[in-house]
């Protein structure tokens, strides 16, 4: 690679670096004010954390002013000495293992930027005059202070990063009938003797990985979707639905699912002249990608979901973790897509849910803007503003009341819509509801007619019929969301 290729890659990775919204575990920006020790103890501290975060490096950056990351320029001298040591001799003398960190200087908008490029700790644990340092948000800090930091940068060292792959499982008694059922859905049939190891269940001690408790009949992982009345949540919450706790597809279909009932049909009286037209309350692909993208892209180590919230004025989907490793701003927001769970995401392709264009973060940014999308120091949140036409407009399903639960609903519904009347009685049976409770919601007479509706969903297990166990209670069957 030519000495310009070589300034003009080391520019887009800076420009990378200043499009973060704070510094990151793996570099920091500096001016000029820096004592030859401290510079010694950043080498330790960025190596170290750019192997706990999966980058191949770190880097101290002078010249870009810390809190607003605008380019300034340094007059930072690398070539100077130390005690009649050139400084970088002493900053390698000092530094064990020997990781090859190297000066680099450029011209950034006219001004002078110095880089120092520190590679990822390999094997060992990298320190500085004897001491290892780690970077623990935006602080450099002794490992030794941080016993289970130091632990878990042992744990990266020895194994990779921590991912749903390589991660047992806490739970070995899984089973996989709803799976089975959702592959033949989309016309797909698993071979019974090969999967585990085909779609990538078993880690490599055999047992069970998050992977496979994932997708499992009970994920044992919640996955809510609240709505609030105002435009925060110390406003009143009138509706919590639970999606998890179950295959991970059957969770997406089902949030997917309530985004359509949710994006409530507005008539547009406006310039009428023969035909009203009918605005949604926001866009439904957009949406689409957003949740799909929450579910393929979160963090699923520490047991937490994607996290669905509805406001007065817009739908807030947010996913656990950050851009995975290698994965830069510009990457991201062009839709050169990294997953941070290849896996996962290799099974929706399969599946057909989604495709492997990385188009997601485009069409959002199409429908909104790339201001749409947050990025907090652990999650991404993509916003999906409502277009409202007047401000009476619901944000709750149809046919539920402002400020009742949605378990408390007992509202008769009449559509020939199949798909929403089975969200109908999945939203009704949030907690255990008679066949005929069902009927009258759904404004039927008779068992048989609703039972066309219920039986399809017991099948693929997304309603269980329970019988009360209480010694005085009758016989008579619930059917429950499973």
């Amino acid at each position: 690679m030519s000495r310009t290729e070589n300034t003009a890659k080391l520019e887009a990775v800076i420009r990378d670096l200043t499009a973060h919204s704070h510094e990151e575990e793996w570099f920091e920006f500096k001016t000029n004010r820096i004592t030859d020790h401290e510079i010694g103890e950043y080498i330790s501290a960025l190596s170290n954390a750019a192997a706990l975060v999966g980058q191949d490096a770190g880097y101290l950056v002078w010249g870009i002013e810390n809190n607003t990351h605008c380019i300034i320029g340094t007059s930072f001298d690398y070539h100077r000495d130390v005690k009649n040591e050139p400084l970088q001799h002493y900053l390698a003398r000092n530094t064990q293992p020997d990781i090859g960190f190297a000066f680099r200087e450029l011209s950034l908008e006219g001004k002078r930027i110095v880089v120092l490029i520190i590679p990822a700790a390999q094997k060992i644990p990298v320190s500085f005059d004897e001491i290892r340092y780690l970077r623990i948000g935006s602080s450099k800090v002794k490992l030794s202070k941080y016993p289970e930091h130091e632990s878990q940068l042992f744990y990266v060292l020895r194994n990779g990063l921590p991912s749903i792959e390589n991660t047992e499982s806490a739970y070995q008694d899984l089973t996989f009938n709803k799976l089975f059922v959702y592959y033949e859905s989309k016309g797909i049939t698993l071979n019974r003797r090969t999967f585990k190891k085909n779609l990538g269940l078993l880690a490599e001690s055999g047992k069970y990985n998050l992977l496979a408790q994932l997708l499992s009949d009970d994920s044992r992982i919640p996955i809510r979707f609240a709505l609030f009345a105002g435009k925060d949540k110390t406003s009143t919450m009138y509706s919590v639905r639970e999606f998890g706790n179950t295959c991970l597809l059957y969770s997406l279909d089902d949030v997917l699912r309530y985004g359509d009932l949710l994006n409530i049909p507005q008539a547009d009286e406006r310039n009428r002249i023969v035909e009203r037209k009918e605005i949604p309350l926001f866009n439904q692909e957009a949406y689409r990608e957003a949740v799909i993208n929450a579910f393929v892209h979160n963090s699923w180590i520490d047991g937490n979901a994607p996290m669905f919230t509805g406001f007065h004025d817009r739908l807030e989907i947010l996913s656990r973790g950050k851009l995975p490793p290698k994965q830069t701003m510009e990457g991201f927001f062009a839709g050169e897509s990294i997953p941070v769970n290849p896996a996962l995401s290799r099974i929706f392709i399969q599946l057909h849910i989604t495709e492997h264009t990385g188009r997601g973060v485009p069409k959002i940014i199409e429908a909104y803007s790339q201001e749409n999308i947050r990025f907090n120091e652990n999650s991404i949140t993509v916003t999906i503003p409502y277009d409202r036409l007047g401000e009476n407009v619901p944000v709750e399903p149809p046919n539920v009341p402002v400020n009742v639960p949605v378990k408390d609903q007992n509202v008769p519904v009449r559509t020939s819509n199949k798909s929403d009347i089975e969200e109908r009685i999945l939203v009704f049976c949030s907690e255990p509801k008679g066949i005929m409770e069902i009927a009258g919601l759904l404004g039927y007479g008779d068992k048989r007619t609703v039972r066309k509706y219920i039986n399809p969903l017991l099948e693929t297990g997304r309603l269980a019929m329970t019988v009360p166990d209480k010694p005085n209670s009758s016989k008579q069957k619930y059917i429950t969301i499973k």
